[in-house]
């Protein structure tokens, strides 16, 4: 039996309703040493061929990331999970993460890369056939060919099965002419290869297509004039009598919506993901000067109010972490079983990022939040010299905010994440009923363990989990199946719900790494658990009374329930000043971000 067979199988969105061991989570200290390498060149790759020249990517430089993409290519980062028949390394979704994470930190190339590598390349490897798998994924991992993903358009943005774009198919039935216009098409400007949604006719779905450039039939719009990521191309994309071989329809008519979500649910994660390393960058220049800044003849970086804006960065960098890392595992677990059960290799991939479509969007939005919240931070630290171009904040500020937007805003996520929580509690893959046990018995699940030095942190994380059981059932009463009109309060739950994964994500991490080295190897692992953990349970707190004055009216109902939610977020540490000093501390002596994964 396989390794991921031997642990409990876990669900999408099960954690609300389960307390897993740490033994059953996956941690990124426990990558292998081929990832490790991966790890390393990237970011050699990233600090010899982007680094140097940001400011001529910013430019749009003719040509210039086209050919940054050739080179990326050449040492195989184009086609890291594309299996090696087509060219690719076949490598596992998780080190796909990891080389997302390493990307991040480089701004409008993570764009171009991402958008490559994950929407750009994906259609073709999960919904190709043979033949259009043979001819195009091998140029796609040699980056020979760019691809680009033209789905949003002037009038369907989020809405996206509204969008007008048509395809007719001709008389001698062997061509589809396309007509239509897409924007902010990331890549447009050197793409070789442009997958494509449209309507044929007048059906209700969207059908997908692969078209090459060379087809003819495309103009564009000049680049757009961006807040941020400057250097990624983004163009406006007009078909006009483009004329596609019937052979380059992807998958079967009308299945383009379907596509379009499955495709869209590995962007998210791996966009979530793909903040962590200019998380870590952001941190290790504001530690930097922070130390070498000078006020009142002390560097600046002695001071309380510098010190907890370090330990914040440090402690949300690691739950990002923790979490992505966990899902990631999870997916190719998920895989792995499916392919004992006689899944082919691609139905197996799509199925298993499908189970956890929820913690793709938990991870995508709690990832693009944090990356602009330490963002700002950073420009806070460099004071006067962080809204100066000559400052790397400027570009950090401006590049990170385009994460909250693009993959489905953070707002439509975050309602997405609950409305399927909501269906499976609806078809019965969880039993909310008997989850509300804990107003009688005072518990969830049982499978209780031995949490010791974090017993009160494993227990605070159980009443976060009842705590949003709580609001999701009372949500469901007082709203019934117009619950999905409350957009408010499920913009509550989920803040609730992503804050209870990322918490518990650490606490298994720390856990599991007191376990291999004890608990005074771990002190630094524990710190960042209980600061990130106190700012969680203060978070839900707040949302969790903004969820409950949404839903009663009756002052007495909301005082008794206001006051079991009380209870339930009751977590507070003996001294979170003395926890953030104790972070910040670790890195000032580093003179960088507190830990290092790759060397």
């Amino acid at each position: 039996m396989g390794k991921a067979l031997e642990k409990n199988i876990v669900k999408g969105g099960g954690f609300l309703f389960n307390h897993p061991h740490f033994t059953e989570i996956f941690i990124p200290e426990e990558f292998n040493d081929e990832q490790k390498m991966m790890a390393k060149a990237t970011q050699d790759f990233i600090d010899k061929e982007v680094f140097p020249i940001v400011n001529r990517i910013d430019a749009l430089e003719e040509g210039l990331m086209p050919s940054i993409m050739s080179k990326a290519g050449e040492l195989g980062l184009l086609g890291v999970c594309i299996p090696e028949k087509y060219g690719g390394l076949g490598m596992s979704f998780n080190t796909g993460m990891l080389i997302a994470d390493i990307v991040a930190s480089t701004g409008s190339f993570t764009t171009a890369f991402g958008a490559h590598t994950g929407i750009g390349t994906l259609p073709i490897l999960y919904y190709g056939d043979n033949t259009q798998k043979e001819k195009y994924l091998p140029r796609l991992s040699s980056g020979e060919w760019k691809a680009c993903y033209c789905l949003t358009e002037p009038d369907s943005g989020s809405d996206a099965n509204a969008a007008k774009t048509k395809a007719i198919l001709s008389e001698d039935q062997q061509h589809y002419l396309i007509n239509g216009q897409k924007m902010w098409i990331s890549n447009a400007g050197f793409a070789d290869l442009f997958i494509v949604f449209a309507k044929i006719e007048n059906d209700k779905n969207l059908t997908a297509f692969i078209i090459e450039k060379s087809f003819g039939g495309i103009t564009m719009n000049e680049e757009e004039r961006k807040m941020g990521i400057k250097g990624s191309s983004t163009r406006q994309v007009f078909f006009n009598d483009t004329k596609v071989p019937v052979e380059n329809m992807l998958s079967s008519r009308q299945n383009g919506f379907k596509i379009a979500v499955n495709i869209l649910n590995i962007g998210r994660i791996k966009l979530g993901c793909g903040v962590i390393n200019a998380c870590k960058q952001i941190a290790n220049q504001s530690t930097q000067y922070a130390n070498d800044r000078k006020q009142f003849g002390l560097s600046i970086s002695s001071f309380g109010a510098i010190k907890q804006k370090l330990s914040q960065m440090a402690s949300k960098t690691f739950g990002i972490e923790s979490a992505s890392y966990r899902a990631g595992q999870d997916i190719d677990d998920q895989v792995h079983i499916l392919l004992e059960q006689g899944y082919s290799e691609d139905e197996a991939k799509l199925k298993g990022v499908e189970e956890f479509a929820i913690e793709a969007a938990i991870i995508k939005v709690h990832g693009s939040d944090v990356l602009n919240e330490i963002a700002d931070q950073g420009v806070q630290v460099y004071g006067g010299m962080g809204f100066s171009e000559e400052a790397p904040m400027a570009r950090a500020y401006r590049d990170a905010r385009i994460a909250k937007i693009y993959e489905g805003t953070n707002e439509i996520n975050r309602i997405l994440l609950v409305e399927m929580i909501i269906k499976k509690i609806a078809k019965g893959i969880f039993n909310l009923n008997d989850e509300l046990d804990f107003f009688n018995t005072g518990m969830i699940h049982e499978g209780s363990f031995d949490a010791a030095p974090l017993s009160k942190e494993y227990k605070a994380i159980k009443d976060l989990k009842k705590a949003t059981l709580m609001i999701v059932s009372k949500a469901l009463n007082s709203f019934g199946t117009k619950i999905n009109e409350e957009q408010e309060v499920l913009i509550n739950i989920s803040e609730m719900v992503i804050e209870t994964y990322v918490a518990e994500s650490t606490l298994l991490r720390t856990l599991k790494l007191i376990n291999q080295s004890g608990a005074a190897s771990a002190e630094l692992f524990i710190n960042l658990t209980k600061l990130y953990l106190y700012n969680a349970v203060r978070k839900s707190k707040n949302a969790g009374y903004e969820a409950l004055a949404c839903m009663i009216d009756e002052d007495k109902e909301l005082d008794s329930l206001l006051t079991v939610m009380n209870k339930l977020t009751a977590y507070h540490h003996e001294s979170t000043t003395k926890l953030s000093r104790n972070i910040a501390d670790e890195m000032i002596l580093q003179n960088k971000f507190p830990y290092t994964l790759y060397s």
